[in-house]
């Protein structure tokens, strides 16, 4: 590669223009004042099928727009790896993600100040997420109606959703039309991020908007190499476009957006990490923080699959030239029919233990089947239900694999490795089968697919879910917020130890959420952004 002495200046950089950056970047960029540079690894947004809701089925799998991560092999999910679909594209994973608008519970938020984050109870980041937010049903003391993103009902609701609805009320689920509202308890349907029935990434309803700004430099196809530091304080970010090594010279500071995978790889790729970890690597040691790629934590879930006795399915129509066409036509001529929905349509979260506080399972009812995501949907008419503990207890680890910048980090993220988790998924798939059970649904049932009625004991329904389970793609904790010795970044969002640098994404989160992650990440974004501009008033 070319060395070149090419340097811009800047007051912020912003390594990632994913669900986070997107948002910083047109939120710091308001005031017309302030230069702001964001750097992506990946290209822009013009994909059509980024754009059309059931696209994800496309993007999800497309290396060009897709890093198409796989970890190391896990010992409890039968020896295999895991494949992480994460965006490499204006928008992030916001751009190639299912869609759905889920913020967690109350308890998620009030449990991450119980740890020491002052500032982040759910009754301190409400507020952004209704700033963020503008709601297709209108304002409440819970939504707002004036933010970027736009939430919006689905337009599609095929009879097998309100099968499996009215299914599960049966099987004693309250109904709930609002699971971002009072209480995230029961059934309903999901509301997803899209405007006038295309995607609202963060890159549409943030960065689009920002563009025009003389103030913001946006520079796709950036691959950020390592932070640069003067003593303990981060001056810039070196990167790498087409060969040409550039840098960016931050006048007031560093944010690293890269998410859950690519803020630790950065910063341990810059020196900042365990030293023993770094030292083995050649790498200088900047400043020695043991927690940085730590504390990993997915949602890890099984599919009970059903073949459907009416062809009502979205394998049917992409088994059909025709049904294909009149879908397109609805779309393009209506914004209606099937390619306006969402990965998954209807949504429950249940507890598995009637005795718990709040639920810990949520469930992904989705009108098409798949095994992997790359083999495509079954050549058969059916439906499936995912099904995954909210809350787990698992923790796994990132590595660098070596000091060179393009090598995919090692990522372990050790599924199923304590014990509740596991009893939580069995409890998950046999409420599944409860469900399944009860007429309304059970009329559309021809037969249960997988795990398939041979499966039945608790020892049989965690083994066909240990082989066959996958990620639902919510990677978060890496370069987690608090107090403690494993914490990387302070409730500020500032690295600790060092100056002029932040991490701002779904990577600070000291657990899990109870559900989705983009929403959270945005709402991250939201607040860090208010933090950052009161900083600089």
């Amino acid at each position: 590669m070319t060395e070149t002495s090419e340097t811009i200046e800047t007051d912020i950089v912003i390594v990632g223009a994913g669900s986070a950056g997107c948002t910083l970047a047109g939120r710091l960029s308001e005031d017309g004042r302030t230069s702001v540079t964001l750097l992506e690894a990946g290209g822009k947004d013009w994909n059509p099928w980024i754009h059309v809701p059931i696209g994800y089925g496309k993007t999800i799998v497309d290396p060009n727009l897709n890093w198409r991560y796989e970890t190391e092999k896990g010992a409890e999910i039968g020896n295999r790896p895991m494949y992480w679909p994460r965006g490499k594209v204006l928008g992030g994973s916001s751009s190639i993600n299912g869609l759905l608008y889920i913020r967690g519970q109350a308890r998620d938020y009030d449990h991450w100040r119980q740890l020491g984050n002052e500032g982040w109870s759910y009754d301190d980041v409400l507020p952004y997420f209704r700033k963020a937010e503008s709601q297709e049903n209108g304002a409440d003391e819970f939504h707002g109606d004036k933010g970027p993103l736009r939430v919006s009902n689905l337009r599609e609701r095929n009879p097998l959703c309100q099968a499996f609805i009215e299914s599960a009320v049966d099987a004693g689920i309250p109904r709930n039309d609002d699971f971002n509202g009072v209480s995230q308890e029961g059934v309903g349907f999901y509301q997803i991020t899209t405007h006038n029935a295309r995607r609202c990434s963060a890159a549409v309803a943030y960065l689009k908007p920002a563009m025009k700004r003389p103030n913001l430099r946006v520079i796709t196809r950036a691959h950020s190499e390592r932070i640069l530091f003067s003593g303990k304080r981060a001056i810039g970010v070196v990167f790498d476009r087409g060969g040409r090594k550039v840098t960016v010279r931050a006048r007031r500071e560093v944010i690293v957006s890269s998410g859950s995978i690519n803020s630790p790889k950065l910063l341990l790729l810059s020196g900042v990490g365990p030293a023993g970890q770094l030292a083995g690597l050649g790498i200088p040691v900047v400043h020695d923080l043991p927690g940085v790629g730590e504390n990993l934590q997915d949602h890890y879930g099984a599919l009970v699959t059903y073949k459907s006795r009416l062809p009502l399915t979205v394998n049917d129509i992409m088994r059909s030239p025709l049904r294909q066409v009149q879908a397109g036509l609805q779309y393009l001529l209506f914004r209606a029919g099937p390619l306006t929905i969402s990965a998954a349509q209807v949504g429950a979260f249940i507890k598995s233990d009637p005795r718990l506080e709040t639920p810990d399972i949520q469930f992904l009812f989705q009108t098409f089947s798949h095994d992997e995501y790359d083999a495509g949907l079954h050549k058969f008419s059916g439906f499936a239900n995912a099904v995954c503990p909210v809350r787990p207890e698992s923790r796994g680890t990132l590595r660098l694999r070596s000091a060179n910048p393009q090598d995919v980090p090692v990522m372990q993220p050790n599924y199923l490795a304590a014990e509740n988790d596991r009893r939580v998924l069995v409890e998950a798939i046999k409420l599944t089968r409860k469900v399944a059970e009860k007429a309304a649904i059970a009329a559309h049932i021809l037969a249960e697919y997988a795990p398939g009625p041979q499966v039945a004991s608790d020892d049989e329904i965690l083994d066909y879910a240990r082989e066959t389970g996958l990620s639902i793609a919510h990677q978060v904790g890496t370069c987690k917020m608090g107090r403690d010795p494993m914490a990387v970044v302070d409730p500020s969002l500032n690295v600790h130890g060092l100056e002029a640098l932040r991490v701002v994404d779904a990577s600070i989160m000291p657990t899990l959420i109870s559900g989705n992650t983009n929403a959270p990440t945005i709402m991250i974004a939201e607040k860090a952004a208010e933090m950052i501009g009161r900083r600089a008033a």
